[in-house]
């Protein structure tokens, strides 16, 4: 196909969504690298993610491009065959078994704390905020980790476990607001060191940690953020362990990323530059696991509070990228922006979603009634 073909088809595809190569409006792409139209044909979302780092094209809203394009469903519409090798090794082999487990961790959290002491909220909290009632970042952050504390029901003296506990602001909120005993586990050397002085002299005992190594028993489990990682082929053995970390009256909640159909892999790019070995749950994925292991208390989505999070991330980001710079260079930059703005036009396109799950191993005597 002649390079003036692979421009007309990718013009075609982009028309469907609204989105225009060259044009004036916020969402319209302009194009640097005539090299962009097979790059994109060939390898698809990995190819545009890639040509964007390499400085090929730009958008003024890459957030709103993202949300057109994923809303026309464009990205079932190219289907290279590079994706084949990834898909086949997804399904013959479990690419998030213990061996892999840190590196993720490597890869992604433990690039450095500057940067997301920078882009986050004051608590260090790198998932979805609440923002039913909040103005503003800290507040929703806030918000959110009390709504997740009384979904719970946290009471005094009880024993806590936060599976992927981050920096330790979760865990530092639930001892200091509720008078529990925290167990917060994480397989970022980062994370866990920094989580460990922010928790100093509180009942929390932070461990560098996969969650098949846990051992003990809590009255109550968490886990924010941390299932994304998992994997399809691990989630009913994660639900196995859950089961037996818990008191027989306890409660586990599940704040997790989902997608709307079931897959077997990450978006290619995403996979290779964000999050390597990770994933994206679906509701029947997840109903699957739980079924016969646990009950189901609530389930509580709130995906839209996801874009406006991610969006106060990268606000946070741009304003301190004079001061990052001397660490990052400008292709992580524009790495991070595609990142956290193609996944904000993810939840505003409805792709994505955000899911809060309440679950008990022999449900919940009386019944469960949920706060909001």
């Amino acid at each position: 196909m002649s390079q003036d073909r692979y421009r007309s088809r990718v013009a075609e595809l982009l028309s469907v969504a609204d989105v225009a190569i060259g044009g004036q409006r916020p969402w319209d792409v302009q194009v640097h690298d005539g090299r962009l139209y097979r790059r994109v044909m060939a390898h698809g979302s990995l190819g545009l993610g890639e040509a964007y780092m390499d400085g090929w094209w730009d958008c003024e809203r890459l957030d709103e491009f993202f949300t057109r394009v994923l809303r026309a469903d464009l990205e079932t519409v190219i289907k290279p065959l590079s994706d084949v090798p990834r898909i086949v090794g997804a399904r013959l082999f479990n690419l998030q078994r213990p061996t892999r487990a840190f590196r993720v961790g490597r890869h992604h959290y433990d690039i450095g704390n500057d940067l997301y002491r920078c882009m986050l909220d004051r608590r260090m909290i790198y998932s979805c905020a609440y923002w039913a009632n909040a103005t503003g970042l800290d507040e929703a952050q806030e918000d959110k980790l009390d709504l997740v504390c009384r979904k719970l029901g946290l009471e005094p003296g009880m024993r806590l476990l936060d599976i992927g506990c981050g920096w330790g602001g979760t865990a530092k909120f639930a001892a200091e607001r509720y008078s529990v005993s925290v167990v917060g586990v994480t397989v970022s050397r980062e994370q866990a060191s920094l989580a460990q002085e922010i928790c100093r002299g509180l009942d929390i005992d932070i461990r560098l940690q996969d969650y098949r190594d846990i051992e003990g028993e809590f009255d109550r489990v968490l886990s924010l953020g941390m299932f994304e990682h998992v994997g399809y082929k691990n989630y009913s053995s994660f639900m196995d362990i859950v089961r037996r970390l818990l008191t027989s009256d306890g409660l586990f909640l599940l704040h997790t990323i989902g997608r709307n159909r079931s897959v077997t892999r990450a978006n290619p790019w995403t996979q290779r530059y964000i999050f390597p070995n990770s994933m994206l749950p679906s509701a029947h994925q997840i109903s699957r696991a739980i079924e016969r292991r646990l009950v189901l208390e609530d389930w509580h989505s709130f995906g839209q509070d996801y874009d406006r999070t991610l969006m106060s991330w990268y606000r946070n980001f741009e304003l301190h990228w004079p001061q990052l710079k001397e660490r990052y260079d400008e292709r992580f930059y524009r790495m991070w922006k595609y990142f956290l703005l193609s996944s904000a036009g993810g939840f505003r396109a409805r792709k994505t979603q955000l899911w809060q799950i309440v679950l008990a191993p022999r449900g919940v005597i009386g019944g469960y009634r949920a706060p909001r």
